[in-house]
């Protein structure tokens, strides 16, 4: 029970590694408050961690949106006094080419991961500040160092992501509040749950991965709960990569014929 009687808020957390977030949290004691564009899938995944809605609570926010996100906090520390953990998970990307790629989809992207995720810790720092402290934890990926062609505005974003955490865990470090990242690599989660029909991609991601299986959301959420319990009261700016060895590969490695169980991880 390591986050007992804190307030947590997670963003994307509808599904995938947000929703793993939020369930570890709500298990180790957190009052948790799910915010998601998929306002009912949220809210399902609220009522199912607790009925009753004492511990656990839905909030629909478009994180794009500084004006959203401001009464995102505003509303949390409304209903529940305070907020001490802050999970700026919400993302999306896109697959289109770097010289395809148009205005539009550079917009959506940055919009959403980098200024979402600069939103998020500006105002949860804003109420951590005034409540005596607080951790803030961002999603970032192993993106952020490595480069994928057909993911430009993503890996730009979650680079981006990685030197925000810095400058705020900088200009926090003394009021409190820490702030830190987790780079995650490839993770078994809706979204890449259709490999199994595509074995090439699947194989391809395996080779340069050197454990040998995707990771799963619950392993993301575990590195996500230690830095924002007591536990890393001494870390700060910090990015902590669960990606199976992949950032410091400088190879491909080999990939049996018989290929792991994707419900395994």
């Amino acid at each position: 029970m390591r986050h007992e009687g804190k307030i947590a808020l997670v963003t994307g957390a509808a599904q995938g590694i947000g929703a793993a977030c939020t369930e570890l949290l709500f298990r180790e004691g957190a009052t948790v408050v799910l915010s998601d564009m998929q306002a009912e899938l949220a809210a399902e995944r609220a009522a199912a961690l607790d009925p009753g809605g004492e511990r656990a609570a839905a909030i629909a926010c478009d994180v794009g949106s500084r004006a959203a996100v401001v009464a995102l906090v505003e509303a949390v520390v409304q209903r529940f006094g305070r907020l001490d953990i802050m999970v700026n998970n919400a993302a999306v990307s896109c697959s289109t080419t770097a010289l395809e790629l148009s205005e539009a989809e550079l917009d959506q992207v940055l919009n959403v991961n980098l200024k979402g995720t600069f939103w998020g810790t500006q105002e949860a720092a804003k109420a951590m500040v005034a409540a005596g402290g607080g951790a803030i934890v961002n999603m970032s990926s192993a993106q952020a160092e490595l480069a994928i062609p057909d993911r430009v505005p993503y890996g730009i974003s979650k680079a981006g992501i990685n030197q925000l955490t810095r400058i705020f865990a900088i200009a926090l470090a003394d009021q409190g509040v820490r702030v830190n990242a987790v780079g995650p690599g490839t993770i078994l989660t809706p979204l890449t749950a259709g490999l199994g029909k595509n074995e090439a991609a699947y194989r391809r991601i395996l080779s340069r991965t050197p454990m040998g299986r995707l990771g799963r959301a619950e392993e993301v959420a575990a590195v996500v709960s230690f830095l924002a319990s007591d536990e890393a009261s001494y870390v700060t700016g910090q990015v902590l990569y669960p990606d199976g060895g992949r950032a410091h590969l400088n190879y491909t490695v080999p990939v049996p014929e018989a290929l792991p169980d994707l419900e395994e991880g």
